[in-house]
Parts: C-alpha cells; structure tokens; sequence
C-alpha cells in the first residue's frame, strides 16, 4: 500500500452538506473520504451532492437514511408517497459502488480496501427492522449479518483493510460515556453492534490487517451531562483503532462565521498514526485543531 494516506472521515451530516464542503476537501488534500451515514432523513439532495464529490470516497448508510421506510413507525410518518417513490434505493444508485454497506471498494490506487458493516443500523443488542434487512439484504439475524460483512471481506483484493460502520462494534465498553455507550439511560450499556465485532474478529483471524474502524451515529455531545464529552478514540489488544468521528453539529457559526468540521487521520505504513478534529472557516483556512490520537510512527 501507499506509505503515507491522509484520509478524511466525515460523521453524522444530518443535512449540514454543502458544495463548499468539496472545496474545503480539495484544500485539505486528502487521498481518501470516507462517510459514516445519517446525510438526513432520507435525503436524496445531500447524497446526491457526495455522490459528485471528484476525491476518492466510501460511504455507508445510517439510520436516518432509511427513516420513513426501515420501520412501520417511520413509514406512518413518511412525507412522501412510497408506493411511487424509493428513497432509500435512489440514495443507493446515487452513490453506486461508493456505498459500501454488505460490501466493498478495492483501492487500487491507494492499495487498501474500504469493507462496510451493516447499513442503515440503529446500534444494540436487538435485532430491529426485520422486515426492512430481510427483503432488502436477505438477512435476517446478527449471525447471517456477520456472514455478510465476512464475505465482503474475504472477497477484498488488499490485505490492509478499513472498516466502515454507521454504529460502532460491541465491545468497547458499557459506561453511557464509552465510544458506544447509551448515553439516554442512567445505566448505560454497550449500544455496539454485535455483527460488526464478530465480523472484525473473523477477518483478523483470517490473516487481514485491519488498522481502522470508524463509524459515527452515537454523537459526542452526551445527553446525560455538559461536564465532559464522549470517548471518541479506543484501541484494542491487536492495535486497531476504533474512531467514533460523529461531532454535532458539523457545521456552525461562531462569530457571524460559518465553520464546518472534518476527521482527519494518518496513515504511515498501514498504522495509524494520528487522528484530530479540524474546523475549517469560510476562507478554508484551519481554524482549530483538536488532537484525538497520537500513534508511534512508522519506521520509513
């Protein structure tokens, strides 16, 4: 693979996409753009601009991309009518094989693969939207999604992989402040994904690297208190590093001035290196810059 990537992560959007984004992406010179889902409530305008972004890029689907049709709640609410319109699929065939959800992007350029987890996930121990998993992916359990997200994998041309998550995987920790924690119950719980951390431990088994998982949905901003923000990086016995990226807002004013914020991480030699937050003003200059993580560097 390529000895050094600079690769941008952008999380939850939740509308907050605009055409000066790609310009402040071309300035910050990235190899690589990787999308963790919620670009809005079904909102075909905002993916339809990332699908026209001219920088390499992946992306999966969160929950919020499938809201008025994953669930018999959300199809109640739908603004539109669904017997004539297929929101979640034009979303789809707008990003092509950039979406990565059940699959993945062999970066022949860059020489890694970008794998997805399960797309459109709410996160936790329930098995939610059968129905929604069943007709559109044929899965129809955490085990027969793990099996997915395996194949994809195993079918990956590169040895180096990243995985791509909406929700981050089961097992990094309990407490409502951990990079997956349920913040809105007083007692907590791991609101990972199990499929996504069976799949990760079966694909380091079978011999890929994985230096990367990062994913968004659980915000950073925590419900149950100002006093600190979440755990946003972990790293695990083998190395990898998990990167919760979903700060939100992404895009504010401070002082009558738009800012709008990016992940951006290193990549020396197939580790990570360093991860920080970066808020770019409106003339694209760095405003801050928050270090997340600072790794060892590669020997070069």
């Amino acid at each position: 693979m390529r000895e050094q990537l600079k690769i941008a992560v952008v999380g939850d959007i939740h509308d907050q996409w605009e055409m000066e984004d790609h310009v402040a992406l071309q300035h910050l010179g990235v190899d690589l753009v990787l999308f963790v889902g919620d670009f809005g409530n079904e909102s075909v305008e905002v993916v339809r601009k990332i699908a026209s972004l001219a920088i390499p890029k992946a992306a999966i689907m969160g929950n919020h991309d499938g809201w008025y049709t994953a669930s018999a709640w959300g199809r109640k609410k739908a603004p539109y009518d669904q017997s004539k319109e297929d929101r979640v699929q034009q979303q789809l065939d707008l990003l092509g094989q950039a979406h990565v959800g059940y699959g993945q992007l062999d970066l022949a350029e860059l020489g890694i693969s970008i794998v997805g987890s399960r797309p459109f996930s709410w996160g936790g121990p329930e098995w939610k939207n059968k129905e929604f998993f069943r007709d559109r992916f044929g899965v129809n359990n955490f085990a027969s999604s793990t099996t997915r997200i395996v194949a994809a994998a195993q079918q990956s041309l590169h040895e180096t992989i990243i995985f791509l998550g909406h929700n981050g995987p089961y097992g990094l920790g309990d407490k409502r402040e951990d990079i997956c924690g349920r913040d809105w119950k007083i007692e907590g719980g791991d609101y990972g994904d199990p499929d996504l951390s069976q799949a990760i431990a079966q694909v380091r088994a079978a011999g890929k690297k994985i230096p990367l998982v990062t994913f968004g949905h659980m915000h950073h901003r925590l419900r149950h208190t100002k006093e600190r923000l979440r755990t946003v990086v972990n790293q695990d016995r083998e190395g990898t590093i998990y990167y919760n990226c979903a700060s939100v807002p992404r895009i504010l004013e401070e002082n009558g001035e738009k800012l709008r914020n990016f992940s951006l991480i290193s990549l020396e030699k197939g580790i990570v290196t360093s991860i920080s937050l970066v808020w770019l003003g409106e003339d694209v200059r760095m405003k801050s810059e928050k270090i997340l993580y600072q790794g060892q560097k590669a020997m070069i």
